[in-house]
């Protein structure tokens, strides 16, 4: 009886093990899965935008709509968070870094697009714009997971310069249709920089958590 005691005892001892390093190996496993979602989410919102882009150009008519169409930036499109920057620079980075100019730039990002939701001249039009608006509220939640996953705090506020309610509007319509334009160019830019930044990010947090359960049974 004592010994069929004892020998329960360990099996349920030995059972319990695998328990102890899996749960050591949650926080890289939860970190590899936001990353992972992440970037879905961004590769997703880059196939998103492009139908989007289109139909959005195709309303604000030519020249807009031409794919020649190439004008120089102008002051007022400098308030919109640029991409531009040198892509050496930008990977020389930390990590850290990135992360927070991305959640500082759709957080900005994303006011400029609820301006246009407002503004669009097509129930259709406002209603892909609004749903374009929702999923780029979750990418901005979602790095802000990554953020925390991985330790980092978030940033203390957007980038550039605050844009208050009720900014001045553009001063005519072909300037108010360059700030359009070149909101949907910036975006596009920075959603298939940061779907490059969370695939490398990504490669960074391999999911240790099986490793270690094997290591637990005894492999």
């Amino acid at each position: 009886g004592d010994s069929w005691g004892i020998f329960a005892f360990l099996c349920a001892a030995l059972c319990n093990l695998p328990a102890v390093p899996a749960l050591n190996g949650t926080e890289e496993l939860g970190a590899g899965q936001s990353i992972q979602k992440t970037y879905d989410l961004t590769r997703y919102l880059e196939h998103q935008l492009r139908t989007l882009a289109g139909t959005y150009l195709n309303y604000l008519g030519p020249p807009f709509n031409e794919p020649d169409f190439n004008p120089p930036r102008l002051a007022r499109a400098e308030q919109v968070p640029s991409a531009t920057v040198d892509l050496d620079l930008w990977r020389g980075l930390t990590d850290n870094a990135r992360l927070a100019a991305n959640y500082r730039a759709y957080s900005r990002l994303l006011c400029y697009l609820r301006g246009l939701d407002g503004q669009a001249g097509t129930a259709e039009l406002r209603h892909r714009l609004g749903h374009f608006c929702s999923s780029l509220q979750g990418l901005v939640v979602s790095i802000a997971g990554v953020m925390s996953s991985l330790g980092y705090p978030l940033p203390a506020g957007p980038a550039g310069p605050p844009l208050p309610p009720g900014a001045p509007a553009a001063p005519n319509d072909f300037l108010k249709k360059m700030d359009d334009f070149w909101l949907l160019k910036e975006l596009q830019t920075w959603l298939w920089r940061s779907a490059k930044d969370f695939n490398r990010l990504k490669k960074k947090v391999p999911p240790a958590v099986v490793t270690l359960r094997l290591e637990a049974r005894g492999f």
